[in-house]
């Protein structure tokens, strides 16, 4: 019995917090805009029976989906957001990786600190931290003061309101993300195994490449799903640091929802982001299944 119970747990998660809204999302993408409450079209009608439900399902329809094939706004901003969160999940990753192989071979005693200095900016309200982000991007922030007063720069640069500030929130936001799971990853390493390569005439670094790298594969992995989905579709930090010029999915859902108040288009881009970001994922999982069942083999 306890068993099934830890069975069906994960279970009743997924349907009531994915399966269910994913349902109503997609019945409001096959739906038409109306002015009324709730601003879509058709409502189901219980009352009316059977024939309520079939004129429920004979006015469903795929219309929005087409109508995103009529304006390259929507294809744009899903390649735009899918780059943006590409470039700044590699970024992430140059950064975290660093940080977490020195937290993996720093002293035990030293661990905790480390891990707690890591998570330290969860502590502070994430809208709060990308307002920072202006304050030090501006070009009067402290950024643009700091170069000045060193005499690097002979005028302010403009960082805010561009991809780079948008770059720079995305991976400072995000960074734990990427380092927690390979840090988990490299903490478990075998020290043995490096010892060994060195045994067999690899130097330092190719040990890091051959013995390192390929054992924190699973943890770098998991850094760059935990960057690339979150990424894809933000939408304050590309709002606030990357102004009207950067143009997101995030932001275009935004605009649908609450000033074209046109929910079943909404929807329906909301629905195509989820199976652009599902998919890969799903594939990718049977493809590391088959894997590890060809190596048991």
């Amino acid at each position: 019995m306890r068993r099934l119970v830890l069975i069906l747990v994960p279970y009743l998660w997924l349907l009531c917090l994915f399966l269910i809204p994913f349902v109503i999302v997609m019945k409001i993408s096959l739906s038409d805009v109306a002015l009324s409450i709730p601003p879509y079209t058709p409502q189901l009608d219980l009352s009316a029976g059977w024939q309520g439900i079939r004129d429920f399902f004979a006015e469903l329809d795929f219309e929005n989906f087409a109508f995103l094939t009529t304006d390259d706004l929507y294809w744009k901003a899903y390649l735009s957001s899918l780059q943006i969160a590409a470039i700044s999940t590699v970024l992430t990753l140059l950064v975290g990786f660093p940080i977490a192989y020195a937290m993996a071979q720093s002293p035990d005693e030293w661990r905790p600190t480390l891990m707690m200095l890591v998570i330290l900016p969860f502590w502070t309200s994430f809208l709060i931290r990308v307002y920072s982000w202006m304050g030090i991007l501006a070009n009067e922030g402290v950024l643009n003061q700091v170069l000045l007063w060193l005499g690097i720069i002979d005028s302010p640069l403009q960082i805010l309101n561009t991809k780079t500030a948008v770059y720079i929130g995305i991976v400072y936001t995000y960074l734990p993300f990427m380092i927690l799971p390979i840090y988990a990853a490299l903490e478990r390493l075998d020290g043995s195994l490096l010892e060994a390569a060195e045994d067999l005439g690899c130097s330092r670094i190719s040990a890091f490449w051959l013995v390192t790298v390929p054992l924190s594969k699973n943890g770098v992995i998991a850094g760059c799903f935990l960057v690339f989905i979150p990424a894809v579709g933000e939408f304050v930090i590309p709002s606030l640091l990357g102004g009207s010029k950067t143009l997101m999915i995030g932001k275009v859902l935004w605009e649908e929802f609450f000033s074209n108040r046109d929910w079943p288009v909404a929807s329906a881009v909301a629905v195509i982001l989820l199976l652009i970001l599902v998919i890969p994922i799903v594939l990718f999982q049977r493809q590391e299944q088959k894997q590890r069942e060809a190596e048991g083999t």
